[in-house]
């Protein structure tokens, strides 16, 4: 009981080696008195009652707490883990009626700030350059309650164990086992009720176990059992604490207390003698709430002045009744004004038909982000952008740009996305001088991540998503030259096996299938046709149609046509390459462009083809001569 009475014991016990038996030991029974041990960073804080929050309410936040010191956690002669074990006490409790977001983490990491850490389903932990990085040194248990698809989520109210990556490498449902039975009996992790987790790692036997209950009795039975070596995922000395982040919703992530231990089992916590969490009354509080708002309602149109009145219906922020069944992550217009500065030119990243795209940074978080602002001087304009949250804004895959949310007033439409800082591939193939060349490496990756998220929106998601506007402007690349497929102002969804009845032909010229022209409707294989458009252009270095060229060269996919029949294909690579790319794979990029480029629908490969051919797990087919003429004779007969 002694150790129960101080907030930290910290303690050494050497025997022939120091180094080969050492332990190590945490206790804190609240956090009142914990300033000077915990390192605490970004939205964390340690309340007056003793609790350490991690989160509030706040949209795009992370939390950071951690043991002010690096603790030993390998054996420094031989190089294997230590055990060791933890006890902590949690509650979330959700903002936006039981659905906040997104999650937490008890974490191991080389440093107590993450920096370059991320919000959102990153957990404040990795971003998206850092994600499956093996040289970070990153082990994680995360307690997450949004279902993310990029990471494979199981559901979202999860367990899961994390190594350099967000996509776990093991996960469970939340839930816990009584000694009465084997059956697990569900716990939902954002009730607002305090939890009680349990981790333990055995570094002789290799075996990590999770549990959770919503009682002080650790169940005999772990919630997640999971066999790893954690040696080469640990450094010899790191920081030990927790990560929380928000997204589009939000969640508070409050610790109680927090017990650790090296080479034994921590101590226990007692939930009687922790710092508890008193929330509101809900339902007296909307009651109160509801009242002052109808009262302070009927105030303002009884004594206001009409024009104040006036001028407040046509600045308010218009919630439509679609915006409703889409979702609720909606940023207060004052706030993207405040984001991008009034809009400034001097923040402008680019413009098109659809509108001007502003960089900006979230006040609250810091965020850098993208703003696509779109004009609303038609109704083709609102559709635009209702399909493009309809669609993006429940996409989760690596290689998709990330919508972050929306806002809209009067006749500006804004969207909120991930920040690409180098921008869009076409300026990196055709465009300003100042723009570095991309080696051959670079756009095989890309060409791999495009084809990976055009697999995706096909067939993997929910519903089949056809983008109808595919090509370089819209493969935008991060700080790294990853590439992520964005603007889905013209993309449609429907069930998978259905087939749209649209006529309208919408796209880019040089782009758009043949069929298209005759039947209106687009198709998973006009999708394929535009990326056989962009294989050649990456590869050639040519935009699909030159209308400066001779004749005979202005179409990219004849030009590729015609140097096949001759033998020559790889005279049509892109002369800045210098010569320096890979052959066998460039070879495979033309002839795969020319498979997509065909005017039969039926006879371009999917893109799970595309994507067996990219990774080499399938040979090409050979293509024939006499296809292609047919092909350059159609189009010139088109022309």
């Amino acid at each position: 009981m002694a150790a129960k009475l101080i907030n930290l014991v910290w303690g050494f016990s050497f025997f022939v080696d120091p180094f080969l038996s050492q332990s190590q030991e945490l206790y804190f029974n609240g956090f009142q008195h914990s300033s000077n041990n915990i390192s605490l960073n970004g939205a964390a804080e340690i309340q007056s009652n003793g609790i350490l929050r991690l989160t509030n309410e706040t949209t795009g936040l992370l939390g950071h707490a951690f043991y002010l010191s690096p603790i030993r956690l390998k054996n420094s002669t031989t190089g294997k883990s230590l055990s060791f074990s933890t006890n902590f006490a949690f509650a979330i409790v959700p903002d936006f009626w039981k659905r906040g977001g997104h999650g937490f983490a008890f974490a191991m990491a080389p440093s107590k700030e993450l920096p370059g850490a991320l919000p959102c389903q990153y957990l404040g932990l990795l971003n998206a350059s850092d994600n499956e990085n093996f040289t970070d040194h990153v082990f994680a248990v995360e307690f997450d309650t949004f279902r993310d698809l990029e990471f494979d989520d199981i559901n979202d109210n999860h367990v899961g164990i994390d190594l350099n990556s967000l996509i776990s490498n093991a996960s469970v449902p939340a839930g816990y086992f009584t000694a009465a039975n084997s059956t697990l009996h569900n716990l939902s992790l954002q009730s607002g009720k305090t939890i009680l987790a349990w981790v333990d790692y055995d570094s002789v036997n290799n075996k990590l176990n999770v549990t959770i209950s919503p009682s002080s009795t650790k169940p005999r039975k772990s919630t997640l059992s999971f066999n790893v070596n954690l040696s080469p995922y640990l450094d010899e000395f790191m920081y030990v604490g927790f990560s929380a982040s928000t997204g589009w919703l939000a969640s508070s992530h409050y610790l109680m207390g927090w017990s650790f231990k090296v080479g034994d089992e921590a101590l226990s916590l007692d939930l009687s003698s922790l710092p508890s969490l008193r929330l509101p009354k809900k339902t007296n509080l909307s009651l109160i709430l509801g009242l002052s708002m109808a009262a302070t309602f009927v105030a303002i149109f009884v004594v206001s002045i009409p024009a104040y009145a006036i001028w407040k219906w046509k600045n308010r922020d218009v919630i439509e009744p679609w915006e409703l069944d889409i979702g609720p992550q909606r940023f207060p217009y004052g706030e993207l004004v405040k984001a991008t500065t009034g809009f400034r030119d001097e923040d402008l990243l680019g413009f098109g038909g659809s509108g001007r795209v502003y960089k900006g940074f979230l006040p609250k978080s810091n965020t850098p982000v993208a703003i696509k602002r779109i004009s609303h001087e038609s109704k083709q304009g609102l559709r635009e952008f209702m399909s493009e949250i309809a669609s993006i804004g429940r996409l989760r895959h690596r290689n998709l740009v990330q919508l972050l949310g929306w806002s809209r007033r009067q006749d500006d439409l804004l969207l909120v996305y991930d920040f690409m800082p180098n921008g869009s591939l076409d300026k990196y193939l055709f465009g300003e001088p100042k723009k570095m060349n991309l080696s051959w490496y670079r756009r095989f990756n890309i060409i791999k991540g495009v084809a990976s998220g055009l697999l995706y929106l096909h067939e993997e998601w929910e519903q089949t998503v056809i983008h109808r506007d595919i090509k370089a402007g819209n493969v935008l690349l991060d700080a790294d030259f990853n590439c992520r497929l964005g603007d889905f102002g013209l993309s449609k969804l429907l069930k998978h096996g259905s087939n749209l009845s649209t006529t309208r032909v919408v796209g880019t010229m040089g782009y758009l299938a043949p069929e298209l022209t005759k039947t209106g409707k687009p198709t998973t294989c006009a999708d394929v046709f535009a990326f056989g458009a962009l294989l050649l252009e990456v590869a050639c270095g040519r935009r699909p149609i030159e209308p400066k060229a001779m004749p005979e060269d202005m179409i990219l996919v004849d030009l590729v046509w015609d140097r096949w029949r001759e033998g020559a294909i790889l005279d049509v690579m892109d002369p800045k390459l210098m010569g320096e790319y890979d052959e066998m794979a460039a070879v495979v990029v033309l002839k795969l462009g020319l498979m997509c480029s065909v005017d039969a629908p039926l006879a371009r490969p999917t893109m799970r083809q595309v994507v067996r051919y990219l990774e080499g797990e399938m040979d090409l087919p050979e293509i024939s001569h006499t296809t292609g003429q047919i092909q350059c004779e159609e189009r010139q007969r088109r022309w």
